[in-house]
């Protein structure tokens, strides 16, 4: 496994490479959801290349850029046991050299959810995903479900910009209490990580309702919050019904595919998940007809 920390071994290690290359961009502090996306890379491609970057530019001033979990020498060794080719590690400096000033906004699809609570943190992704894209030139990028937003600003980017790629979304990995995997979940302590599988719970309430044939979005929002209520812990930032393929907020009820997602605080931690109903596009083929792939 190569790790490489600046742009010039990284274009001569890319030029290198024949055949397709799966890329998973990162912030490092890895776990099984990361490797579930490079194990889905190394199937499908001839090599596999990770980046591990913490963006300083899709912090907030308030946000917890500094106390953002990093392990490296713990990250490497679990790229390489599962057989990754190419690690690259850029710095801020890199990145973000001295008299940088190009941003790209992708407009309509980062307004609400997320893009609402964290103003200016799809421009700080959205800038450095398209630098990833430019200096790894992937045939296939993937990433996943959990950050669902994410993906729907990234695939609008690819489309609108002619990026000459595809983007692969794989399925949310969870712990066996249903608590979606994330880097952010070590900052819970003990009583907090048990309150915060309450977001699986309040999904799967929504999911329920939604199979016995509910499909009022103002009642699916209120059975989410009826259940987020049994946890004292949890303070919800927003509940969203919206159309999976557009993530317009629904307001009448509809068959379309929904993506029923929610940011809750549980202390100091915002913790993010989702879920598309019906529960059945929740795998890798149908990520792929809603979310794209």
């Amino acid at each position: 496994m190569q790790v490489i920390d600046n742009i010039p071994a990284l274009r001569q290690m890319r030029a290198q490479i024949n055949g397709r290359l799966g890329v998973v961009p990162t912030m490092g502090a890895l776990h099984a959801g990361h490797l579930s996306l490079v194990e889905a890379a190394r199937a499908e491609n001839d090599a596999v290349l990770v980046t591990i970057f913490v963006n300083p530019t899709q912090f907030a001033a308030n946000e917890d850029l500094a106390a953002y979990p990093r392990d490296l020498p713990r990250d490497l060794d679990l790229l390489r046991e599962v057989g990754v080719d190419i690690v690259f590690t850029p710095t801020p400096d890199l990145m973000y050299p001295p008299g940088y000033q190009t941003y790209i906004d992708v407009e309509q699809v980062s307004q609400g959810l997320e893009g609402a609570r964290r103003p200016g943190h799809f421009r700080g992704v959205a800038t450095v995903v398209a630098k990833l894209f430019n200096l790894t030139q992937p045939t296939v990028a993937y990433f996943g479900q959990k950050d669902a937003q994410q993906v729907a600003v990234i695939r609008q980017m690819v489309r609108d910009l002619n990026f000459p790629l595809e983007i692969a979304v794989c399925p949310t990995m969870r712990e066996p209490d249903g608590l979606a995997m994330s880097s952010r979940n070590v900052y819970l302590n003990a009583e907090q990580r048990r309150a915060a599988s309450v977001l699986y719970r309040a999904l799967q309430n929504a999911g329920d309702i939604y199979a016995a044939g509910e499909r009022d979005p103002e009642v699916l929002r209120r059975a989410i919050f009826d259940t987020l209520r049994t946890e004292p812990l949890a303070a919800p930032d927003y509940v969203s019904i919206a159309d999976a393929r557009t993530l317009q907020e629904l307001t009448q009820p509809s068959d379309a595919p929904m993506l029923v997602s929610l940011t809750v605080g549980i202390g100091k931690t915002h913790l993010l998940d989702n879920f598309i109903l019906p529960a059945e596009l929740n795998d890798r083929v149908g990520l792929s007809r809603v979310l794209g792939g």
